[in-house]
């Protein structure tokens, strides 16, 4: 039967085809076979299947079904496999927020059980700074809840201090310009914690954004940036109750593990980024 024929099956018919005849399993392995000739752009079967860890048969089976799909082709010239430009399809739902619960989410959740406190990842958004996820519902110390889609203030908090810390100075210097004309020049350069310049050197410092008094005086904060291309794309902030402890122990014991995990989410951003571009 050729293709464009009237008794052709659609390409979402396909899909339904291999949903009613395969398995799950099936479907791994599909997806396996896919991805081993997206990484490689040219490859023969037989490395297809031993990359993809699948049956030198099952592996033509599929390549065939991937091929009828349009995701992949077969060179003219011999048995090898390059992806189509149809495998862009599956990036383009992938929307730059959805890097929070594929990928901070689980991280956030994992330090969250370890240090009991609870923990905000915050992004600068029209001039706030704005929670993204929580992990207040899973604290037992937490004294906030339903955080998720607050905007913080940029300057008297701990995350947005790391973002400003971090920024490029063009940036930090337009955002400043604007904060200005809302809000004066005394309030944007003049803090409980001290002048925002000796807040902001301090950030570099130690590598963690924080907020000791202000805003809410009951807690206190810290946050380390997440980096992407030399900038900061969010903040990763643990908050705890001010009488419980001291800041400078809060700093010792609980920071480097906040900047570990903010670079580890940097770190599986940046790999999923370069995986999307390369589709």
């Amino acid at each position: 039967m050729q293709c464009g024929s009237p008794d052709c099956p659609s390409r979402e018919q396909g899909w339904l085809a291999i949903s009613n005849f395969g398995s799950v399993r099936s479907l791994q392995r599909g997806l396996a076979i896919l991805q081993a000739v997206n990484r490689h752009n040219g490859m023969k079967a037989a490395d297809i299947a031993k990359l993809a860890g699948v049956p030198r048969p099952t592996a033509y089976r599929l390549l065939e079904t991937l091929e009828g799909l349009g995701f992949v082709i077969r060179s003219q010239s011999g048995d090898m496999w390059r992806p189509t430009l149809q495998t862009k399809s599956l990036s383009s739902g992938f929307r730059d927020k959805d890097w929070v619960a594929q990928i901070a989410v689980p991280q956030m959740m994992k330090l969250g059980r370890k240090l009991l406190w609870p923990l905000d990842l915050v992004t600068f958004r029209n001039f706030r700074m704005e929670i993204r996820e929580s992990t207040h519902n899973i604290s037992p110390f937490s004294v906030d809840h339903g955080m998720v889609g607050r905007g913080l203030p940029v300057l008297d908090t701990a995350g947005g201090r790391a973002y400003l810390a971090y920024l490029p100075d063009a940036e930090r210097e337009q955002v400043l310009e604007a904060l200005r004309a809302e809000l004066g020049e005394e309030k944007v350069g003049f803090h409980e914690d001290g002048p925002l310049e000796f807040i902001l050197d301090r950030t570099r410092q130690i590598g963690l954004g924080y907020r000791m008094r202000g805003f809410n005086e009951r807690t206190m904060s810290i946050s380390a940036p997440v980096m992407a291309e030399h900038r900061p794309v969010a903040c990763l902030t643990m908050i705890w109750i001010g009488s419980a402890l001291r800041f400078e122990d809060a700093v010792r014991t609980h920071g480097d593990a906040l900047k570990a995990t903010a670079r580890s989410i940097a770190d599986e951003l940046a790999r999923l980024t370069l995986e999307n571009n390369d589709l």
